[in-house]
């Protein structure tokens, strides 16, 4: 396979911040389970979006498609295809496409899926204090019952009327954070180049 040359470096270091990172995933998701909407088949977070990937994600989730079997791979290749082939008749400035990845509505290479894939569905907080849900809010899925969705903030009404303890919160789950230089001194590795999905593929 043409992506091959991409697994010449060891994966320990990334693999053991991926262990750190979805421990504290799922407690954010279980903490906000009032409201999260999530489940197998939605895939709004895979469709009409760029992924960014690093260079060590990248070969994380090649090590995924390494293991599918030939049916499964030869799906994502015609994907890859049919964006490469969309992708340079392509006009504007942010190239959209539903992932490759995606196979009836279902990621195949889950497990090994990248560090934006993994936070969707949380609200992001930032250093400002800004929160930012989910676009799939606002089709009304996750927060979609505690915010106000002309305002973009949480909604006392609609929060009373849950009845639960739980507080709708934000988290620091930032692709620029969680992909901070902390993180691969912590851990021993470099997440290298960033860029979007499609594009490791040109």
């Amino acid at each position: 396979m043409k992506w091959a040359k991409m697994f010449n470096q060891p994966l320990n270091g990334y693999i053991a911040y991926l262990n750190f990172l979805n421990e504290k995933l799922e407690k954010f998701f279980e903490s906000q389970k009032p409201f999260i909407f999530c489940k197998k088949g939605c895939a709004k977070c895979c469709k009409n979006a760029q992924f960014p990937y690093s260079v060590v994600e990248m070969k994380y989730l090649l090590e995924g498609l390494a293991m599918l079997d030939a049916p499964t791979q030869a799906k994502i290749e015609q994907n890859l295809k049919n964006i490469l082939e969309k992708r340079k008749t392509f006009k504007g400035k942010k190239f959209r496409y539903d992932c490759p990845f995606l196979i009836d509505d279902v990621c195949s290479v889950y497990e090994y899926r990248g560090v934006v894939c993994r936070t969707f569905g949380l609200m992001t907080k930032y250093e400002t204090g800004k929160l930012r849900a989910p676009f799939c809010t606002f089709e009304g899925l996750n927060y979609s019952n505690v915010l106000n969705l002309k305002k973009k903030t949480i909604s006392p009404r609609k929060y009373k009327k849950l009845n639960v303890t739980q507080e709708p919160l934000g988290f620091n789950i930032s692709y620029k954070y969680l992909t901070d230089e902390a993180f691969e001194q912590t851990f021993n590795f470099k997440f290298g180049e960033q860029k979007p999905l499609i594009e490791w593929f040109l």
